[in-house]
């Protein structure tokens, strides 16, 4: 954040606020995660803006080369870039940048704070309000790009593949994720199912899944800590580095299994998907069968358990606690759905 000045947040207000000039700006809290994040509160010698903005602008050089391998080091600036339609709750951004000699971006957006929304920890559950309402907005969002091309503002998404190159350093991963679990509180979560090999498998299996079926362009992230609260049980997504296309159940089953307490989803689960899929059908879209969507939903746990362990095995991406409390949730998910017997 040390390249902040009053100039270069002028400029990137300057298409939202016209005549805004910043004359002083004090920078909170500086999150460092998989980025480093912050907000900054802003005054004025000309001109009307807002009193804060949300700055996020990339993290330490090992997490910048993570997500070069995903290919998902400029996806957030370049899609606060493109202007392309976003039919979800979500922060409206102000300007962004990149430099790729660096591997270096930034992007200016709303701080949802100004507006009373909340930030959600990942480690608190999501009410079944929230989620419903987190699900009507990821359905307009995959209805506005279902089965379709992508407009050329948004030709930079594409789906994730993890192809065999992955396997070492993924199976490497998930042991070193497992011995951390083992050793945790939440060393009851790891499905007695969930072997280093099995997991290493399903893992790079959820990518050929979502690469299959009718495509469309996903949040590809969307577990509780890249959500906020908003007045009225309304949840917003954050944090789209990892946007990308693919299969609709991706997005659904991450959201729905990491985000729920396990006995909220086990009561919830089956009226949300088929809310959900009534939501797409609100869309235009001709939504899947519900016995086949059940069944892609089933799979996804897969994912979220082998990504979670991938994390915590990391360390830096993501608290402690919010690894453990979500490992514990998808876990649960992994067991009650049978997700092992889907995916081998």
């Amino acid at each position: 954040m040390a390249g902040l000045t009053p100039a270069l947040l002028t400029t990137a207000l300057s298409q939202r606020c016209p005549g805004a000039v910043v004359a002083k700006l004090d920078i909170g809290e500086i999150e460092d995660g998989t980025n480093r994040r912050a907000s900054v509160q802003l005054s004025y010698s000309e001109g009307v803006g807002p009193a804060s903005v949300f700055i996020k602008v990339h993290g330490r050089p090992l997490h910048r080369l993570a997500l070069l391998a995903l290919r998902a080091w400029a996806t957030e600036a370049q899609l606060a870039s493109s202007g392309a339609e976003r039919p979800v709750e979500h922060p409206e951004s102000y300007a962004a940048a990149i430099d790729p000699r660096r591997l270096a971006s930034i992007v200016v957006m709303d701080d949802v704070t100004t507006y009373d929304g909340r930030p959600n920890d990942g480690i608190t559950p999501l009410s079944v309000a929230e989620v419903r309402d987190g699900l009507d907005g990821l359905a307009r969002l995959h209805a506005a790009y279902w089965d379709r091309p992508l407009p050329a503002n948004l030709g930079f998404l594409k789906p994730w593949r993890l192809t065999k190159t992955w396997a070492l350093v993924s199976g490497a991963n998930l042991a070193n994720g497992i011995r951390k679990l083992r050793a945790s509180p939440a060393a009851a979560s790891l499905p007695r199912d969930a072997t280093i090999r099995s997991l290493e498998f399903q893992f790079r299996e959820s990518a050929l899944r979502a690469a299959s079926g009718p495509q469309t362009v996903l949040h590809g992230d969307a577990h509780p800590a890249n959500t906020y609260a908003l007045p009225g049980d309304r949840t917003g997504f954050l944090d789209w580095q990892l946007a990308r296309t693919g299969h609709w159940s991706h997005d659904v089953g991450y959201f729905i299994a990491g985000s729920l307490d396990v006995e909220d989803r086990r009561r919830h689960e089956r009226e949300l998907i088929a809310y959900y899929l009534e939501r797409l059908a609100s869309g235009g879209v001709t939504a899947p069968a519900f016995d086949d969507a059940w069944t892609h939903y089933r799979a996804t746990p897969a994912y979220g358990l082998a990504t979670w362990l991938h994390t915590l095995s990391a360390g830096t991406f993501q608290p402690y606690a919010t690894s453990l409390a979500t490992i514990r949730r998808y876990g649960a998910a992994y067991d009650d759905l049978d997700t092992a017997r889907l995916s081998s």
